[in-house]
């Protein structure tokens, strides 16, 4: 700590100032900054510079320094009057300068001499058009983009994705996925330059709003409403300023709109209804159900004309739209007992067993096991590859009701001081059923957001501004609330006393998730209090800006893991046999809750040093770190060694790695010319990732002895569902986080080029990069056996048909083996858990990428964007809040004994992103009049085309029953891959049922037979028996098929609108009546998810065998083709 406070104290020096609220401070607002000469060239100072917001009248005055400079800053967005007046010189003013969000604007002008009464008048209507004071990669998204482009949802945030190095994150769990959405946070998450979409910073009026998770913002239904309530926004992806803070990824800085010196505002409904929808491509004959009503208003005016002015914004949704989903589930022949490896009919079973039907069953079916028959719905969207399982179709209807609110006041306290505060609320109730259609489902988002801030101007070259922001969140995700099969709510098919029915997962199945409140469920309880100082300075040729924040943060976590537990069957002939490989679930009655607390301190320095006249560096340091999450009870339990018996209890929590956290961040921009129409800019920085709250939920909440949750494997035949044995105390789940965790930074880099290549038109060219050190690499179990590496790969230990070690003493290879006294299963590294969950910083990522722009500003009615991305993201490990962050991540990569194992594509890496959009507003013939000018007037286009490769996903086999014997509650076993003819990709493109071409793949083998019999399991206990005689198959060992080598379906989406403006000017000069039809996927383009992980990219169950659903793909990343109507009151 003392180095801690000499750390602070230096840079409090150096900031030349003390605070006593000391992250990540920046104003929303933008800088407008020049220089002021006369024809000559030689500089002017003391000239004066008023500069006027054209909508609120409020004026800013600033005085040019003795290098005839000067600088205004933290103006609203929008557009300027620019009045300049010096002794001796003309008068000039000029009008339409655009200030966006966050943007250091450059604007310079020459006086010409005469007299201060002669006033030159010049009309401009756009800002420079490259960016001659920054290094950093960014652009804006402007009002009429935000509000006139087709967009889906009308979720603002959306729109980043159509920036270069912005993706969305395409298998973001699906609402159908039980808990898994709202533990990674609901709103729609973006991939910024490489980074994992918790390392972005998302801001309004300049406060953090990041959600619990430290994600993106949003409702349950993943959006952020309120398009008519955000002025602009910017999107930072590389590079950025050192006022920014608490991100590594990107940032995403939104203002909101402000009342003006008229009175303005819209009214407006948007319908969507099935009847004008096309079929998806999964749906069956008849099309789901869908209705949507999106409708509000929003108003905005003085209170007192050129000092005090509001705006207020309401939006509501009520939907009810199906949606389809294809799942897995015996099929009838199957149901009937009858097995397609089965063999010949029965005659009897075995008390408690049955035949389902005599004479033709040719397997028993266990009673206990039969009576689960009745969760798996019957058959009806055909057939698989296996006969014994076919495919269930359903249309789960989702119901929303969703609130939002917000409102702004701005007030001129005097020529020098203006305030605003902001207010948002959104909630949102959400229902389904599960993915099973057993159980309707409920979760439920309460957001509320407050900021105030006030600008205080003490000289013509210093202002100063303060904020206090608060961000506060409630979500209560996956309530079961009631059943939709009778027998989910059936307490007497529990495995506890009192809960109803276990959930199941059965190889090749789509997973039975439970009856009434059998899945997991988690209440989220989120506040967030801000304080920032931020003051700008003026000195010569440095522009300076320094200040500092405090950020309090408090989480409070109820979490139910597994309730009614969870069986796992390697297949159906095993579930029938009642024959459990595995068994793990949370005892409810041990539910505590976890109330974190964790503070952020920050403080910056940032000099953009005009070195020359057409040369900028921009010179930044930022100090932030952060305290060590506490618990207010005390209940944080961690084993603070992998092997250790006993968890460290209480604090603290694990060692600080943020005290040394100074982040240097350097750049440059060149204007080469000298004309302003090209920059030459780069830079490079450091970028801390701080271990904040969201890591640590599913560790703290989750761990014994404040939690108890149990992992068997191999509970023993008929222990299903009733008839488990005592739990013993040594299958507790632990958990584990490195006590000395080592900096997580990342550096970024970029270079880049603009050039105006026309008035309004222009181009950029980068290269961006960045690596990643020391990143969370999140396992969901980290007790294994430990495997010997060898010249074919990682082995693990020879064991029998029993699981023991394979000795002299004990060579088994069925149950009736001699000895069994010597014999013993493989150590794992900690035999006191049933499993660690654990937390290891020693993950990396890469990233490079070119990216590029063309970009066209509104003239003339059109304004249109392209931009094309080509990158690579490359990481060892893409989970930081769970193992299995997204749909296509295996949930733990139990290799960090040697993460090189796992160095390959991130699961959200997309090699080539082209994104196009535009508006414009048709012109009507001059020659027109009456009936036919109205007729041919007002028409407007609007368009969002993409095109992207698809994302990686891993091949896996046996998941659930552990071939290879880790002995991990967790365990991922992996194939072979295979060369020969065909076999250069793996994946059949196009091809729905079969989309892994599963020919290419097989189950680990010897290299030969000396090897074989030196290390391989002759009698493999999930094979059940000795292998042929000549079979290679080494089911220890693992395969040379790494992680993410396969590449899912890509993206087409072309989404349009047509609007029809009718502008009544009898009423008032700016009301309109706007007809808007938009057309989402208009090319009705199938864009397929990748294939389900483990359900459907296991290529063999445990035995070996094909599953006979590998590659099958159920569900498509957009919708089919959507029509929407609407109609909106403009005034």
């Amino acid at each position: 700590m003392k180095y801690l406070h000499c750390c602070v104290a230096a840079m409090l020096v150096m900031c030349g100032m003390t605070f006593s609220v000391p992250a990540n401070a920046q104003v929303a607002g933008g800088s407008l900054s020049g220089t002021i000469s006369d024809p000559s060239g030689r500089i002017i100072p003391q000239a004066q510079i008023a500069i006027k917001n054209a909508a609120t009248g409020i004026t800013t005055t600033v005085t040019t320094n003795s290098d005839g400079f000067y600088i205004a800053a933290n103006l609203l967005p929008g557009e300027y009057e620019v009045s300049v007046s010096a002794k001796g010189f003309a008068t000039e003013v000029r009008r339409g300068i655009s200030i966006t969000v966050g943007a250091q604007q450059v604007f310079n002008l020459s006086l010409p001499v005469g007299s201060a009464a002669k006033m030159v008048v010049e009309v401009t209507t756009e800002a420079p058009a490259v960016q001659l004071a920054s290094s950093d990669i960014s652009a804006v998204v402007n009002a009429t983009t935000v509000r006139e482009l087709p967009l889906n949802g009308r979720s603002w945030t959306d729109l980043a994705a159509l920036q270069p190095g912005v993706d969305t994150i395409q298998t973001q769990p699906t609402f159908a996925v039980g808990a898994d959405r709202g533990n990674r946070g609901f709103g729609q998450q973006l991939t910024i330059s490489g980074a994992r979409p918790q390392q972005n910073n998302y801001r309004l009026d300049g406060t953090s709003i990041n959600d619990y998770a430290n994600g993106a913002p949003g409702s349950v239904l993943g959006g952020n409403l309120g398009v008519d309530a955000i002025q602009e926004f910017s999107v930072l992806t590389s590079n950025y300023s050192a006022e920014y803070g608490k991100t590594s990824g990107g940032v995403v800085n939104a203002i909101t709109r402000s009342g003006t010196n008229g009175l303005h505002g819209s009214a407006y409904e948007f319908l969507r209804n099935s009847a004008l929808d096309a079929r998806n491509f999964f749906d069956g004959p008849t099309i789901p159900p869908f209705k949507r009503n999106q409708f509000g208003g929003s108003i905005g005016g003085p209170i007192i004309k050129n000092r005090t002015f509001f705006f207020a914004d309401y939006e509501a949704i009520r939907q009810s739209k199906g949606i389809t989903a294809l799942t897995t589930v015996p099929s009838l022949d199957a149901r009937n007992g009858i097995l397609a490896n089965g063999g010949p009919p029965l005659a009897s079973c075995p008390p408690g067993s049955t035949l389902i039907v005599p004479g033709q069953s040719n397997v028993c079916v266990d009673d206990q096991a039969k009576l689960y028959l009745a969760f798996y719905h019957l058959p009806n969207a055909g057939a698989t590859s296996n006969p014994d399982i076919a495919k269930y179709s359903f249309a789960g209807q989702q119901i929303v009701h969703e609130n939002f609110f917000t409102t702004r006041l701005d007030h001129k306290l005097s020529e020098k001081d203006h305030a605003s505060g902001t207010y948002l609320y959104d909630k949102t109730p959400f229902t389904a059923p599960d993915g099973v259609n057993n159980v309707l489902l409920g979760s439920e988002s309460s957001r509320q957001i407050a900021v105030v801030e006030e600008t205080h101007l003490f000289k013509p070259n210093f202002a100063n501004t303060v904020r206090i922001g608060y961000n506060y969140e409630v979500v209560d995700n996956n309530q079961g609330l009631k059943a939709l099969v009778p027998a989910a709510a059936d307490a007497a098919l529990g495995t506890f006393s009192g809960r109803t029915a276990p959930q199941v997962f059965v190889t090749g199945l789509t997973p039975f998730l439970g009856g009434v409140a059998g899945e997991s469920a988690y209440f989220y309880h989120w506040n967030s209090f801000q304080a920032y100082d931020d003051a700008f300075f003026n000195k010569g040729t440095h522009t300076i800006k320094f200040g500092g924040t405090v950020e309090r943060m408090l989480l409070n976590i109820r979490a139910l893991s597994d309730p009614n537990g969870i069986f796992k069957f390697s297949g159906l002939q095993n579930f029938y046999s009642n024959d459990p490989s595995k068994f793990q679930g949370g005892i409810a009655s041990t539910l505590s809750p976890r109330n974190l607390r964790q503070t952020i301190f920050g403080l910056y320095l940032q000099d953009d040093w005009r070195w020359k006249s057409n040369v900028t560096l921009n010179l930044g340091l930022r100090y932030e770190m952060t305290s060590v999450p506490t618990e207010t009870a005390g209940k944080l339990a961690v084993l603070r060694n992998l092997g250790d018996d006993t968890p460290h209890l209480g604090d603290p929590f694990f060692g600080n790695p943020t005290t040394k956290n100074f982040e240097p961040r350097l750049g440059f921009a060149w204007d080469p010319f000298r004309n302003g129409r090209m920059a030459v800019r780069g830079g490079a920085g450091l970028f801390d990732v701080l271990p904040l709250p969201y890591q640590f939920t599913l560790l703290t909440t989750l761990a014994a002895p404040f939690f108890q949750y149990t992992s068997i494997n191999n509970p023993g035949t008929g222990t299903f569902f009733n008839n488990l044995p005592p739990l013993p105390a040594n299958k507790l789940r632990a958990t584990y986080i490195d006590p000395h965790p080592k900096r997580n930074y990342v550096t970024q880099w970029n270079l880049n080029i603009q050039y105006q290549l026309m008035t309004n038109l222009t181009a950029m060219v980068a290269y961006v990069g960045s690596r990643g050190v020391h990143q969370p690499y999140r396992l969901d179990d980290a007790s294994l056996v430990i495997p010997t590496a060898t010249s074919a790969g990682y082995l693990w230990p020879q064991v029998d048909v029993l699981g023991n070690i394979f000795t002299p003493q004990c060579s088994q290879t069925d149950p009736s083996g001699s000895d069994p006294a010597q014999c013993s299963s493989p150590s794992r590294n900690n035999e006191n858990y049933g499993s660690v969950r654990g937390m290891f910083y020693e993950g990396r990522s890469y990233y490079n990428a070119l990216e590029t722009q063309l970009a066209k500003r509104m003239s003339h009615g059109f304004q249109m964007q392209g931009t094309f991305t080509w990158g690579k993201s490359i990481d060892t490990s893409s989970a930081t809040v769970a193992g299995d962050a997204f749909g296509n991540s295996i949930s733990s990569l139990q290799f960090a004994f040697d993460p090189k194992l796992s160095r390959a594509l991130s699961d959200f890496s997309i090699g080539r992103t082209l994104v196009l959009n535009g508006t414009w507003e048709v012109p009507s013939p001059k020659s027109f009049s009456g009936p036919a000018h109205w007729l041919s007037d007002g028409w407007q286009l609007g368009v969002i085309f993409t095109a992207s490769d698809g994302v990686p996903f891993t091949p896996t086999w046996g998941t659930g029953d552990d071939p290879t014997g880790t002995l991990s509650s967790d365990d991922w076993a992996f194939p072979n891959r295979l060369g020969g003819p065909g076999c250069k990709s793996l994946t059949n493109p196009g091809n729905p049922n079969n989309y892994i071409k599963t020919q290419c793949l097989a189950v680990p083998t010897a290299p030969d037979m000396a090897f074989w019999t030196a290390n391989c399991d002759p009698a493999p206990p999930t094979f059940g028996g000795p292998l042929p005689a000549g079979d290679l198959r080494c089911f220890n060992l693992r395969g040379n098929a790494g992680r993410n080598i396969l590449i899912a379906p890509g993206i087409t989406s072309l989404d349009f609108s047509v609007f029809k403006n009718n502008r009544i000017k009898r009423i008032s000069e700016n009301f309109n009546v706007q007809f808007r039809a938009e057309i989402f996927n208009i090319l009705n383009h199938a864009n397929f998810a990748p294939p389900t992980t483990p359900d459907n990219t296991d290529i063999f169950d445990s035995s070996g065998a094909d599953t006979g659903v590998a590659g099958l793909l159920s569900r498509t990343t957009t919708t089919a083709r959507e029509i929407q109507f609407a109609i909106k009151f403009i005034f």
